[in-house]
C-alpha cells in the first residue's frame, strides 16, 4: 500500500501515485484530491522506500506506522500537544525502543507522526504489505 504514498520534496502534504507519464508522474493529492504532475527533476520517495534507524538494522516505514496505529488504537496523533523535543522522542521510544537516538532525529520524527496523521485522514490504515506478511509467515514456521 505504502508503495503509491509519495513524497514530494517542497510540496506540503502526501501523495497518491496515480499514472506514469513521459518524464513525469502523475500524482493526487491525499487531502485535497487535487492531480498534478511531478517531473523527473521533482524529488519524488516513496513511503515503502523509507526505513527508520534501529540499533540492529532498519525497521521499514510500514512496520513503524503499525506500531503506531497499535500504540494510538488507530486514532491520530496529536504531535504538538506532544510537546517538547524531549518528550516526542519519549513518546516514539513507546513505540520503537530500539530506535538509534544518534541518527533518528526529532524532526524525523515529527514528519513520520504526521504522514500517519495524513495517512489516516485519507482512510488509508493498513499499512504493510499484504505479501509481505505472508512471507514472513512462512519463513516463520
Amino acid at each position: 500500500m505504502l508503495k503509491t504514498i509519495l513524497s514530494i520534496a517542497g510540496r506540503p502534504g502526501l501523495y497518491r501515485l496515480v499514472s506514469q507519464g513521459k518524464n513525469m508522474l502523475i500524482v493526487e493529492s491525499l487531502s485535497t484530491g487535487k492531480r498534478t504532475p511531478a517531473y523527473a527533476h521533482d524529488k519524488v520517495i516513496s513511503l515503502g522506500d523509507i526505513a527508520i534507524y534501529t540499533i540492529e538494522e532498519d525497521k521499514p516505514l510500514s512496520q513503524v506506522l503499525e506500531a503506531v496505529k497499535a500504540r494510538t488504537g488507530g486514532q491520530p496523533v496529536d504531535v504538538k500537544g506532544l510537546g517538547a523535543d524531549d518528550k516526542v522522542r519519549a513518546f516514539f521510544a513507546e513505540i520503537l525502543p530500539d530506535f538509534d537516538q544518534d541518527r533518528v532525529y526529532t524532526a524525523d520524527i515529527k514528519k513520520l507522526l504526521n504522514w500517519y496523521n495524513q495517512l489516516i485522514a485519507a482512510g488509508i490504515t493498513e499499512f504493510a504489505e499484504p505479501e509481505a506478511e505472508e512471507t514472513a509467515g512462512e519463513t516463520a514456521e
